[in-house]
């Protein structure tokens, strides 16, 4: 998919010919609520007010929470001190196995835990001067942080196929040309598995990124939230960290693997040596004027969660089968009607190009990505979060499909999809596929309509 992305006044365009525009947010100076978060609160103004909604706008899965996590919230509730600000010994020690255990030898004194991986985020960004690189499209999130920090983005297209990784000839480009024209690239966010698109970046693009990474002396971001939700069990990835011990942060959490969006637990790794803890340091002192310290009964579920006893890995595989069997279902569907777009490897994600419909789609008056994001929902019922949010050209019909909440309404319901030997066939699933099935052929024409009638 190649993408040409428009100027944005906060951006140093990526190389010459190609002008590039910032992932995320608002205009430089005009801080708004993040886009994805503003579109759920405007779904659930809407369902609280009668309406249907099939809702694909928001990455928050919802599955039950493992028994053994709510005993240890209550057991918790003991905790009532601040604590120390990285987090209580025996939460870094079984944070420092989580990441041991996926191939980068850890101590508890390189981990810090904080309320969610997205605040962690910001506090590297704060400590690290320079300017960022992203790649493009990326995260809606990573962009306006950088902005509200003051930083200028160097956005870098994704190579076809791939997220979360920008091309290696174009990144080296990028950084030259960004430091020719006066900027100062620090700093590199990767996403491992990606979102928007779902992708995960093949071990030897990785390879070459962390190289060119190496040589023009950037120090590495890899989000890696979604990497337990690798939908093939036995696919390879490689992480950064194992690459580029010495310049690379790892970010994690519970949000999405174990739906504990509302917990607010995030968990990062920084490198070890002199550069490492003095990196650590500055986000401890940044945590320190900011949060202070994880609550302390999520303490507790850190605690366990990252110890991964048996019930949770169980339960994390479960999951990671259902979104790839429910992601892959929605990506079958989006092909059969004429998108573009990679079949998604981990997390609940897709990312389809309508470009190949584009006249059948203007006589709905659907023109570019704002439009076709709010005629999908203003029409049809039907929420997504269009491309223009993640960087992506606004004139694209480009926009990100999130499943993660097609598994029913009910804590009962949910309980019997993620269980299920064959979760697209089970009641909830099967109607919002049904849902979106209808909505895409009457977006797309009569043809295609025919076309959809095999998947089911």
């Amino acid at each position: 998919m190649p993408r040409t992305l428009p100027p944005n006044p906060s951006d140093v365009p990526a190389a010459p010919p190609r002008a590039a525009a910032g992932p995320g947010g608002g205009a430089r100076g005009r801080p708004a609520v993040s886009p994805n978060l503003r579109l759920d609160q405007r779904v659930r103004e809407r369902v609280a007010a009668g309406e249907d909604v099939l809702h694909l706008g928001f990455g928050e899965s919802r599955l039950p929470v493992p028994p053994l996590l709510v005993e240890r919230l209550a057991a918790g509730a003991v905790h009532q001190d601040y604590g120390p600000v990285e987090g209580r010994p025996a939460v870094r020690e079984a944070g420092a196995g989580y990441f041991a255990r996926r191939g980068v030898p850890t101590t508890p004194d390189q981990v810090i835990v904080g309320p969610g991986s997205k605040a962690l985020l910001l506090a590297v960004l704060a400590a690290v001067p320079g300017d960022v690189v992203l790649p493009a499209p990326c995260w809606v999130t990573y962009a306006p942080q950088s902005r509200l920090l003051g930083r200028r983005v160097v956005p870098v297209r994704v190579p076809d196929g791939c997220g979360g990784v920008p091309d290696p000839g174009e990144l080296a480009s990028a950084v030259r040309h960004a430091r020719a024209a006066g900027a100062d690239p620090r700093l590199l966010v990767l996403t491992l598995p990606d979102n928007p698109t779902g992708a995960l970046a093949p071990p030897e693009l990785v390879r070459r990124v962390c190289g060119v990474a190496e040589r023009h002396g950037l120090l590495v971001v890899s989000d890696e939230i979604y990497r337990d939700l690798v939908h093939d069990p036995v696919r390879p990835v490689l992480g950064p960290a194992e690459l580029l011990p010495a310049r690379t942060v790892v970010l994690t959490g519970l949000s999405k693997s174990l739906a504990l969006g509302g917990w607010r637990v995030g968990l990062a790794r920084f490198p070890d040596g002199p550069a490492g803890r003095a990196l650590r340091d500055r986000v401890t002192a940044l945590a320190s004027e900011s949060w202070s310290a994880l609550a302390g009964p999520l303490q507790e579920v850190a605690r366990t969660a990252f110890a991964e006893p048996p019930e949770i890995r169980a339960h994390v595989r479960a999951s990671a089968r259902l979104h790839g069997a429910v992601t892959g279902a929605v990506h079958d569907l989006l092909r059969a009607a004429g998108a573009r777009c990679p079949r998604p490897a981990g997390g609940f994600y897709v990312y389809p190009d309508l470009a190949a419909v584009r006249p059948a789609l203007a006589a709905h008056g659907i023109t570019d990505a704002p439009s076709l994001q709010a005629r999908l929902l203003d029409g049809f019922g039907v929420a997504v979060l269009a491309g223009h949010h993640f960087g992506d050209d606004p004139r694209a019909l480009r926009f990100r499909v999130a499943t993660s909440l097609l598994h029913g309404d009910t804590p009962e319901e949910r309980l019997a999809v993620l269980h299920a030997a064959d979760p697209v066939t089970t009641p909830p699933v099967a109607r919002a596929l049904a849902r979106l099935r209808a909505v895409l052929a009457e977006l797309t024409g009569a043809s295609v309509a025919a076309d959809l009638s095999g998947v089911r």
